[in-house]
């Protein structure tokens, strides 16, 4: 069995978060340039069995598109294109910045280290990456 990962797209920064091959936790794995995020995937399929992707989809409230969902259309296009065959799903995002963030509180995370955005991007995918898991049980 192989694992799931999940992306939070950003313009600048793309969080990334990965189940363990089993397949029951999911873990915060690294935040990459988005320019940089085809080329990252590209080696980590290499080095690991990914079974599925599983990308936030932004909405607002009311279901609309919000400014971010067209550029997540944008890569999932080139995603289809350099990976055919890797199946890749859409899944709702709404909220997961904000509970990052909470969840960095929560934690006991400082100050400081909550103002660090990558950490906030690689926690929002975990998030979603928990929210897809948690919908197919």
């Amino acid at each position: 069995m192989g694992r799931l990962l999940a992306i939070d797209f950003g313009l600048k920064r793309t969080g990334l978060a990965v189940t363990d091959s089993l397949q029951i936790i999911a873990t915060g794995l690294e935040t990459v340039p988005t320019h940089t995020l085809l080329d990252y995937l590209q080696v980590y399929f290499a080095k690991e069995a990914v079974d599925k992707v599983i990308i936030g989809m932004p909405k607002n409230l009311d279901s609309s598109d919000t400014d971010s969902t067209h550029g997540v259309r944008v890569l999932i296009k080139h995603f289809k294109k350099k990976f055919p065959a890797m199946p890749i799903i859409e899944h709702d995002e709404r909220f997961t910045s904000q509970m990052a963030m909470q969840a960095m509180i929560s934690g006991g995370m400082s100050k400081k280290d909550r103002r660090e955005k990558g950490t906030v991007d690689r926690i929002s995918a975990t998030i979603i990456l928990q929210s897809y898991m948690e919908s197919q049980a």
